[in-house]
């Protein structure tokens, strides 16, 4: 019993101490944006939808007010990797390999 106990402790620990280890994959893309996971389908002022959390439970909200402007809020399009750029400009895209191009 103090072994299973032991072991209990060392899984809980680990999955506390290495970041992602338990959190789903939506829900990293949207930390890793500096956003907020809300359990609302819409997000309140002055947080806009960026996709989802929890598994798709959750709704992914940024907010509009930071220096974190999706791709479309600053005039430009999301493109995957292959795919080059004339003009790169910064903002968000819902994939975090993609890039903002304002002319591809």
């Amino acid at each position: 019993m103090k072994l299973f106990s032991c072991l209990m402790a060392l899984l809980l620990f680990l999955l506390q101490a290495v970041p992602g280890l338990s959190m789903p994959k939506d829900t990293l893309r949207c930390v890793g944006y500096h956003g907020f996971c809300f359990h609302s389908k819409s997000c309140p002022e002055p947080f806009a939808a960026f996709g989802t959390c929890s598994r798709r439970q959750k709704t992914c909200c940024i907010d509009t007010t930071s220096n974190f402007h999706t791709c479309q809020d600053e005039g430009g399009h999301c493109v995957p990797p292959e795919i080059k750029c004339l003009q790169e400009q910064v903002g968000l895209c819902p994939h975090r390999e993609w890039k903002c191009c304002t002319e591809v």
